[in-house]
């Protein structure tokens, strides 16, 4: 096998490229990959594993089109300003072909606009809004991951299977956690219209009160809790709430709560019972899912997280959308991912045309401790398709094009 090189440019980008002679920048296809490696470092980098596994993958196979496919990494600071400076000269001085990545929703949305603008193909692997392909949804705009919509449904399907009328809500106070609230009241009311929210909090995200907060739901006497904070918020939330035993007897759904860049870090503190989204690595068998895990574990030595799967997946789809348009300008590449179909870990996901969101779906299970570490047991793998609005109701959503 050819080995993928790696060269790291002045601390911030980083360029993977096949081993086969001194290939020449003009020589491959460029993609422009903004992320944020420092500030969510927990996260960022099991995704940029993730990449670079595809990436020698898809160039040891032949790469794409007869070319290698190399990525640009920067780094944005978790900043919407100096995302879209990196994005400029991604598109302008780089030689990009097309850009992707983003964690955080409001630094994507910019990336979405700037890519409208720019008339510059965008894959937002990671962001969760869902305004980035309905509301503020533009041709040039794709994402890869269940949205905060479909992810919110599935956790919405369970609760209304209980006996629970009366929830409490917390979510950071920027574009995800609004919508993530938002989808989560709207599918619940739905299946189940006799429930009613008795709170609401908004703590700032990554400056969480958990004291604050804790009590504030407490004093709600809510039958069941919608958490959507995560990385450090949600530790501060869940010893919190252990500690003033504000999750006994409630049942209590966590978005993204489950995966391990998020549960790890609690150890023997994670929370027990709660129904979440996450990602059972350890649980796989056979299949397509075992595979990817076997070899990531074999290339890195450490277990993968969605981030790593996220990372996978985004490569696969960006070969497979430019192997299909067949040429890399921005309307072919936009032919190329609409209606786009690409095998995965996961299985088939498909690239809606309606609204250029794909229905790679998410896995849901519950949470519980063994061997002193959180993990989730019960699971189960939702097909994205299943969660994702008609398409009349994206025409109504969704900006005329």
């Amino acid at each position: 096998m050819q080995s993928v090189k790696r060269w790291l440019v002045g601390g911030i980008t980083a360029t993977l490229m096949t081993a086969a002679g001194s290939t020449s920048a003009a020589d491959t296809i460029k993609i422009g990959e903004i992320n944020h490696y420092k500030r969510m470092a927990a996260f960022a980098e099991p995704y940029k594993k993730g990449i670079e596994l595809a990436l020698e993958e898809v160039n040891d196979a032949g790469g794409v089109l007869g070319k290698p496919l190399e990525f640009i990494f920067r780094d944005d600071q978790g900043k919407p300003g100096e995302a879209i400076k990196i994005a400029e000269e991604l598109m302008t001085r780089e030689g990009t072909v097309m850009l992707t990545g983003t964690i955080l929703s409001n630094i994507g949305l910019a990336i979405s606009s700037l890519a409208a603008e720019k008339g510059y193909v965008y894959l937002a692997a990671e962001p969760l809004a869902d305004s980035i392909v309905w509301e503020s949804g533009n041709k040039y705009t794709f994402r890869l991951r269940a949205s905060t919509y479909m992810q919110a449904a599935m956790l919405a399907e369970a609760a209304s299977k209980t006996d629970a009328k009366t929830y409490a809500t917390i979510a950071p106070n920027y574009a995800y956690g609004k919508d993530a609230v938002a989808a989560f009241k709207k599918a619940l009311t739905a299946l189940k219209p006799d429930v009613t929210f008795v709170t609401e909090q908004w703590p700032a995200l990554f400056k969480i009160d958990a004291g604050a907060e804790v009590q504030a739901i407490e004093k709600a006497k809510p039958d069941a809790i919608y958490n959507v904070t995560f990385g450090g918020d949600l530790a501060k939330f869940v010893r919190e709430g252990t500690t003033r035993g504000l999750f006994e007897g409630r049942n209590v759904y966590g978005l993204l709560t489950g995966e391990p860049e998020y549960l790890d870090p609690l150890k023997d503190e994670a929370p027990e019972g709660w129904t979440v989204t996450g990602y059972p690595w350890y649980d796989f068998e056979e299949g397509p899912n075992k595979t990817f895990v076997d070899n990531y574990q074999a290339k890195y030595n450490e277990r993968p997280g969605i981030g790593s799967l996220v990372g996978y997946m985004t490569v696969q789809s960006i070969a497979a959308g430019i192997t299909k348009a067949s040429a890399t300008d921005a309307e072919s590449l936009i032919a190329g991912f609409r209606g786009l179909d690409v095998d995965t870990p996961v299985g088939k996901i498909h690239f809606r045309p309606q609204d250029h969101q794909a229905t790679m779906g998410a896995f849901v299970g519950t949470t519980a401790i063994k061997d002193g570490a959180g993990i989730i047991v019960d699971w189960s793998y939702k097909d994205g398709a299943d969660y994702l609005p008609s398409d009349e109701e994206v025409a109504k959503m969704r900006p005329a094009e």
